[in-house]
């Protein structure tokens, strides 16, 4: 596939998560629950809860501060803030601009998406596309949740399987071809939301004392039908942005996958024939921090120094809407 001269590059990256860790044990004296049950059905053995007074614009600033560092950028350079979340300070105004004013920038472009799990991916495409027009320079994505916030902590099934925190990524543009973000899929199916959803707190079912006491405001799934689909969609979605470029699953040097469930991440090796030493895990720390996960997992791997340069990385992840996306990028 023909690339165009112009190439958008990540040059930093960062994450944060809060210090409160929760184990497994922990959880099982809020909800009728073991670490033997979430361990074997998930993978997870803990994960981080923000504080009561710690909210995602809060987290997405720590994030953030790691990345410019990283970038070696001073934080006025940046023109674009995207911050994907599905648990927003508030409704309105956005995250992102809640965001812009921490950071002390100017009136610069700064909006929310929300594609949940599959966040992060999703706002990476929105920022590369917009780099690439040449109207933005220097763009900060974020991947914040405070899943904690949304938790019903008396169905074992869901409360046990989230945790919060933030990621971010500096793009930049340049002049090399064929290098960084070469490519991004994604999609999305709405037919059937109750798979994975909040139902209350919107237009359909606003906030009321009769949808407060019907539990309507935390976060409700269909774990096993979620399993089937994901890996199925995951798969197929990293084949299709690989074949774009004519790679074969094998010539990935490292897979980022959404960390939501560790069988579903090993069904996913097994379906791409890759082993799982190629795929950057940390889901038993962290447990799914919805659209901050990938970019928390990506963070990690370059720090931890599993990211070089020239290495292919393929970045996927499945969540609500029903949402998905891969990015695959030639690491520079």
């Amino acid at each position: 596939m023909s690339q165009p001269t112009k190439s958008v590059i990540i040059t930093g990256t960062g994450a944060f998560t809060p210090d409160n860790v929760v184990t497994n044990d922990d959880m099982a004296q809020i909800v009728d629950t073991s670490d033997e049950w979430i361990r074997t059905r998930s993978g997870i053995k803990e994960r981080r809860f923000a504080a009561k007074n710690e909210s995602t614009s809060d987290m997405a600033l720590l994030a953030a501060e790691k990345a410019i560092d990283a970038a070696k950028i001073e934080r006025s350079e940046i023109d674009l803030i995207i911050v994907a979340t599905m648990t927003p300070d508030m409704p309105f105004p956005s995250t992102a601009c809640l965001l812009q004013s921490k950071l002390g920038l100017p009136n610069i472009t700064a909006f929310d998406i929300q594609a949940a799990c599959s966040g992060f991916i999703y706002a990476l495409n929105v920022g590369n596309q917009m780099l690439r027009t040449g109207t933005y320079k220097k763009a900060l994505i974020i991947g914040a949740e405070k899943m904690s916030s949304i938790l019903d902590f008396e169905d074992r099934s869901t409360c046990v399987l989230f945790g919060d925190g933030a990621s971010a990524v500096i793009l930049e543009t340049t002049e090399a071809p064929a290098v960084g973000l070469l490519d991004t899929i994604t999609g999305s199916d709405g037919s059937d939301p109750s798979l994975l959803y909040q139902a209350a707190g919107g237009s359909a079912i606003p906030a009321s004392a009769e949808s407060v006491q019907a539990r309507q405001h935390f976060i409700k799934m269909n774990g096993k039908e979620i399993f089937k689909l994901a890996v199925r969609v995951m798969g197929q979605v990293s084949q299709d942005v690989l074949d774009l470029h004519n790679y074969s699953a094998d010539q990935v040097d490292l897979l980022i996958p959404h960390q939501a469930n560790m069988r579903i991440i090993d069904s996913l090796a097994k379906r791409m024939k890759l082993p799982m030493e190629k795929f950057h895990n940390n889901l038993d720390r962290f447990g799914n921090t919805s659209g901050a996960s990938v970019g928390i997992a990506l963070d990690e791997a370059f720090r931890k120094g599993r990211i070089q340069s020239g290495d292919l990385i393929l970045l996927v992840a499945f969540g609500a809407g029903l949402t998905w996306g891969a990015s695959l990028i030639k690491w520079q």
